[in-house]
């Protein structure tokens, strides 16, 4: 079972952002509403009840979404500069193309198409919207060795990874295999210039990163943050800004004993599909939603 089931998103203006994941990424709504005072709660972010949401899957049909959620901006947030969830990644057909079609587009390109060096399976970039949100959008060549990739079904399809800025990338590394169940991956150092522009530091300077997995599914990346990196401001009682909550489904719900923020219950909607359904905080507050899958 493929286990990444949403990304959620805080954004400044709900329907400018929903048309510009409709128009750019060729996303479709299939589920608006308002976020419940409950489901608030459970992500211990009483004030986002209320808000209002929308849900959006690929033109693939693929069932992962991202959800978009609308909250007052945070002042002196920025992309990149605070640990928790910082970046989702969304599979392509064609980098070229997709670079081409984000030219000119809300979303500005902060990382043109570029090889990684040992990585001749990827061929990512990297843009950022009007929300401070880093986008990923990637062309897989093949698999690797140990891992599947997805291959895009269409020019910009679903999400496959979401990206965790850490303090400590060990110690979350040790949180995701005791509390979600997950094993490592792969641990390596490479040039990672979106980091290095971030933080004002040498292009060629190395920063670790690592993967999580479950079984052959790689869906997680954890960075090691720089020292400069911040506790993400946010409003109090609200989700955080930019990316704020990963979800994931697991097949052995009853295996995880939490701690949970409120005791999970069963839920309806696209991503819950009324099963069970709790978050936990990882290191750094980082929100994990678990769905029982």
């Amino acid at each position: 079972m493929k286990l990444l089931r949403a990304a959620t998103l805080t954004v400044a203006d709900l329907a400018a952002s929903t048309a510009n994941f409709e128009r750019y990424f060729d996303y479709s709504v299939i589920d608006r509403g308002e976020i419940s005072d409950d489901l608030a709660a459970s992500w211990a972010a009483p004030g986002s009840a209320g808000c209002s949401y929308t849900c959006l899957q690929p033109s693939s049909g693929a069932d992962i979404y991202v959800r978009l959620i609308e909250q007052p901006p945070v002042e002196g947030f920025l992309a990149l500069r605070s640990y928790g969830w910082n970046a989702i990644e969304i599979c392509v057909q064609d980098v070229l193309a997709a670079n081409e079609r984000m030219t000119g587009s809300p979303f500005e390109i902060i990382g043109p198409p570029r090889e990684i060096e040992g990585l001749p399976a990827i061929y990512p970039m990297q843009v950022r919207g009007p929300d401070q949100e880093i986008i990923y959008l990637t062309q897989i060549r093949e698999d690797l060795p140990a891992f599947d990739l997805p291959r895009a079904a269409t020019p910009i399809d679903k999400l496959f990874i979401l990206v965790m800025g850490c303090s400590d990338m060990d110690a979350s590394n040790r949180w995701l295999e005791s509390h979600a169940g997950l094993e490592m991956g792969r641990d390596m150092e490479i040039k990672y210039t979106m980091l290095a522009g971030a933080y004002g530091t040498d292009m060629d300077e190395l920063h670790r990163i690592s993967t999580m997995v479950h079984g052959r599914d790689v869906f997680l990346e954890l960075d090691q943050y720089p020292e400069a990196a911040i506790v993400r401001p946010c409003h109090g009682g609200m989700l955080v800004p930019g990316c704020a909550i990963g979800t994931f489904w697991h097949p052995d719900f009853d295996s995880l004993k939490g701690p949970w923020i409120s005791p999970p219950v069963e839920r309806d909607g696209p991503i819950y599909k009324g099963r069970l359904v709790g978050t936990m905080k990882a290191p750094d507050d980082t929100l994990v939603e678990m769905v029982a899958g």
